[in-house]
């Protein structure tokens, strides 16, 4: 499973972060407002209900006429309607607000009340409904201030009028909001309801703003935390850059200190630490490699020397020279362990010495189907290749590198198999692919194909002869030509190695 990246990780749970931040600033900053703007309706509100005050007329002035309270009914409604058709222009909208007003007498009895709005007959009630909650005034016989010394003495007070301060509501009908605000007078009952249809299109228009705006702050967020998060990550992908040209033939390299930030100094300590020790480790287990097969080497030869020379001194046929002939054949085998050993040894020092020549691949490959069918005639060889594959190297390792693929291909076969071998060449490069029938090799064992020592459980069968280095030979044979050897991905029943050379 692929791992989550850690720049995108920091880049999510900053815009995250930013997110949760921006909403929660957007959510208090429209309740704020909304608050705002209906505590700047209510203060209005108050305002226009002390202002109404005045318009209210005496309780104790007696009718001059029979006909005077209707002239006065009439003016006091076309007084009142004025009112309110002024109230609609006053709560700071530049539209007219729906407004609905109820004025009653001392007596409850209705003065005035709205009737242009389709709800008006709800919201009339709800009116109604507030002036009975609403408490009476205090009484108004209290000791009044003394008067300055200079005024008239014959000057009369106006009386106080002093309600209580309104309480104000938020009420709903069936086609809008209302904030209502009432007021008792002394000598008068007033209610005045006012829509907020204007606060809550304007409350919607700050919402969208939130809705357009926090997401275009979170994308400009989170693309700025990927720039910042990229520049700080910059400096792992410079170690990593480092570290990966640290390879088995340079260990002896070390990241300096100096050029990064003070924050990977310890990493980076610990790092050159682990090189050294593994240096040090590869130094003495390669130099115990080469002077192993070294020292072994001219034993080995002498022992060969004096079993053939004591091989050609007895009796043919007899069971001595049969002996012989098996301690001759476990010590050019001892020996060829030995020389790929030194091989190897030299490989992992970077010591492989290539005496480079104009080789012909297809003579090779000629020369491996001629030891083919000497060595195994009931294989059916199958070939796609053509004369004049040139490449430059070292003639006698690509030897070594063709006889381990071909030794495979025999040793791993199917009874009654068959082996196919094609190469082509590219203006660049060279490749050469044999395929074997085969038993399938499990997942496991392709990624460890090519370690040292080690078979496969198809391979661990005494009677196929190995110790697993001819694999791990070849693939360092072949890059120290700068090519390389791979295991193919084929279907059931097959098994491709293919042996890329670069053409100069």
């Amino acid at each position: 499973m692929k791992l989550p990246s850690f720049r995108l990780r920091i880049a999510l749970l900053s815009a995250a972060l930013a997110g949760s931040t921006l909403v929660g600033f957007g959510a208090v900053s429209w309740f704020q407002i909304c608050n705002a703007k209906i505590s700047r309706l209510d203060a209005e509100l108050l305002n226009h209900l002390m202002r109404a005050a005045p318009n209210f007329p005496p309780p104790e002035e007696p009718p001059a006429s029979a006909a005077f309270p209707r002239r006065e009914n009439s003016r006091n409604r076309s007084r009142w309607q004025f009112y309110e058709d002024s109230l609609s222009y006053s709560f700071g909208t530049n539209t007219k607000t729906p407004v609905a007003l109820v004025v009653l007498d001392a007596n409850n009895n209705i003065l005035y009340q709205s009737n242009s709005l389709p709800a008006d007959l709800e919201v009339n009630r709800l009116l109604l409904k507030r002036l009975q909650l609403t408490p009476l005034a205090p009484s108004l016989k209290r000791e009044p201030p003394p008067l300055p010394s200079n005024t008239n003495p014959s000057f009369e007070r106006p009386p106080l009028i002093r309600p209580r301060p309104p309480q104000f509501v938020t009420e709903r009908t069936t086609t809008a909001v209302w904030r209502i605000g009432a007021a008792k007078f002394p000598n008068a009952q007033i209610a005045i309801a006012i829509s907020l249809q204007a606060v809550d299109q304007e409350m919607a228009t700050i919402r969208n703003i939130f809705l357009v705006s926090i997401p275009g702050a979170l994308l400009l967020v989170a693309v700025g935390a990927w720039l910042v998060s990229g520049g700080a990550l910059r400096p792992i992908r410079q170690l990593t850059g480092v570290i990966q040209q640290v390879t088995v033939k340079g260990l002896d390299q070390r990241i300096p200190i100096g050029t990064t930030d003070i924050e990977f100094v310890e990493l980076i300590q610990v790092f050159n630490l682990m090189l050294s020790r593994l240096e040090r480790s590869f130094t003495q287990a390669s130099r115990f490699s080469g002077d192993a097969a070294h020292e072994l080497k001219t034993p080995l030869t002498i022992l060969q020397g004096e079993l053939e020379r004591t091989l050609q001194q007895v009796d043919p046929g007899s069971e001595v020279q049969q002996r012989l002939s098996n301690l001759l054949d476990e010590v050019r085998r001892l020996s060829g362990i030995m020389r790929k050993l030194l091989l190897l040894s030299l490989a992992d020092a970077g010591k492989m010495s290539l005496y480079l020549v104009e080789v012909d691949m297809s003579e090779l490959l000629m020369e491996m189907l001629e030891d083919v069918e000497m060595l195994a005639p009931h294989l059916t060889v199958e070939t796609d290749f053509t004369d004049g594959l040139w490449v430059k190297g070292d003639r006698d390792l690509l030897i070594q590198v063709l006889q381990n693929l071909f030794s495979n291909a025999i040793k791993y076969n199917l009874a009654n198999g068959w082996i196919k071998i094609r190469a082509h060449q590219t203006p660049t490069t060279l490749h050469v692919t044999i395929v074997n029938a085969s038993k399938d090799i499990p997942l496991s064992d392709r990624d460890r194909i090519f370690d040292r020592f080690y078979r496969g459980d198809p391979s661990r069968n005494r009677k196929v002869e190995g110790i697993g280095l001819g694999l791990s030979l070849a693939r360092e044979i072949t890059r120290a030509h700068r090519g390389d050897l791979t295991l193919d991905l084929t279907s059931s029943g097959q098994t491709a190695f293919t042996l890329t050379l670069p053409m100069k």
